[in-house]
């Protein structure tokens, strides 16, 4: 079924909205969440309330694209509960990739004083559209979806050591790029 037929279920208010979600893209949150949180009940239950949170929240809102709207409840979703579940322990590969990612950006208290959220996000959306498809690929995987780098490697066909190394130059970019932008000092 296609994504606009699965919309407009969900503004029908029929319960084959979710089924059908499921269905088509079911394996991909579960992923997500799993990812991030290490738990297979606990990725569960978090995707089961990224359906509750995508049913309250079609209507109004009629995404597009579907997966990357729900893909967005589904981590959101799974972030809270990693909070909860790891408050006093740090990791997970989530802990792991954003510890990579921690000597790129500011503390969120200095971003937050210099830029919008909004304009942060256009920046690094510049920044992933300067990529090749592949190394966008491989950024987002780790980044967006906490894919370990043998994941990617196996996913892009590359060695783990070759992720490594893109990635590490990727951050290394992704720093230059956002000094260039007066986003870091």
């Amino acid at each position: 079924m296609n994504d606009e037929r699965i919309i407009e279920l969900f503004f029908e208010r029929s319960e084959q909205a979710i089924t059908e979600l499921d269905k088509k893209y079911g394996r991909v949150f579960h992923s997500v969440s799993y990812n991030i949180l290490k738990d297979r009940e606990d990725a569960e239950e978090c995707v089961n309330d990224a359906y509750l949170g995508t049913w309250n929240a079609i209507p109004p809102a009629k995404p597009n694209p579907l997966l990357a709207f729900v893909c967005k409840i589904v981590r959101n979703v799974s972030l809270k509960r990693y909070e909860k579940n790891t408050a006093a322990k740090r990791n997970s590969n989530y802990d792991i990739a954003m510890d990579e990612l921690e000597d790129c950006l500011a503390s969120p208290n200095t971003v937050e004083k210099e830029l919008s959220d909004r304009e942060l996000t256009e920046i690094i959306g510049s920044f992933l559209n300067s990529l090749t498809a592949e190394n966008r690929v491989i950024f987002l995987r780790r980044y967006w979806f906490s894919d370990t780098y043998a994941d990617i490697a196996k996913q892009v066909g590359l060695t783990e050591k070759n992720v490594s190394v893109r990635l590490t130059r990727l951050r290394k970019d992704l720093r230059v790029y956002l000094i260039e932008r007066e986003v870091l000092l």
